[in-house]
């Protein structure tokens, strides 16, 4: 990675400017859950991961309490991460088919992932100040992803903040609404997507499967 964006994960690593979020992160932190109780919770924000010379980016929402609050690195170490991965493994995206731990050598291809929100947040809702303060580092995430392409929104809490920020940031006026597959042209012609969230509740209902999110991810591929 080059400085410029060392220096930029560095900002976010260190930022106290919602109390809310650094109180409740900070909560998650020191009392655990209990599988995990003798590990050392990250409880910090969480930096973008992946190749930043890459055409595609994954967004979620926010880290997870026990996910990357916990590990410190996006989309690691829950039940989330493992059916993303064991996908992106699948399309040649990802060098490894899970995301365990900050150096488990895992390596994206072509892909940068990260969050809206360097923070987790209370019941996975921020509010509307705290997603404006951390636009600023979203905005500066895309602004060094020089070959941006695709922008992947997992979920539809990730995909309203996507647009939300393109709404604020670049005057965006277009209606558009989740739906997964679907595809939008957003400022600087860089295309959203829509995917549904890797969550075991989607898995679990069936919403998603590997055949599905293989086929979008395949897609997009094609896209860039």
């Amino acid at each position: 990675m080059s400085k410029n964006i060392n220096k930029l994960n560095n900002s976010i690593t260190n930022c106290i400017k919602c109390k809310r979020l650094v109180g409740f992160r900070r909560k998650i932190a020191s009392e655990k859950r209990k599988q995990f109780i003798n590990e050392t919770y990250w409880g910090k924000p969480i930096t973008g991961f992946g190749d930043i010379k890459g055409k595609i980016l994954f967004v979620g929402l926010a880290p997870a309490a026990h996910g990357g609050n916990r590990t410190g690195r996006v989309f690691t170490g829950d039940k989330s991460s493992e059916f993303l991965y064991k996908c992106l493994h699948k399309v040649k995206i990802s060098n490894k088919p899970s995301s365990d731990y900050i150096n488990d050598g895992l390596k994206l291809t072509d892909a940068f992932i990260t969050t809206a929100l360097k923070c987790v947040p209370p019941e996975d809702k921020p509010l509307k100040d705290e997603l404006d303060r951390c636009f600023n580092y979203f905005d500066q995430e895309i602004t060094h992803l020089k070959n941006l392409k695709v922008i992947v929104a997992l979920g539809k809490i990730a995909f309203d903040a996507c647009k939300y920020f393109y709404k604020s940031n670049y005057g965006f006026k277009e209606k558009i609404q989740f739906k997964h597959n679907k595809v939008y042209r957003l400022p600087n012609d860089i295309l959203l997507v829509g995917c549904y969230h890797p969550s075991p509740r989607n898995v679990n209902t069936g919403r998603i499967n590997e055949k599905k999110m293989v086929l979008l991810f395949k897609k997009i591929l094609k896209l860039i």
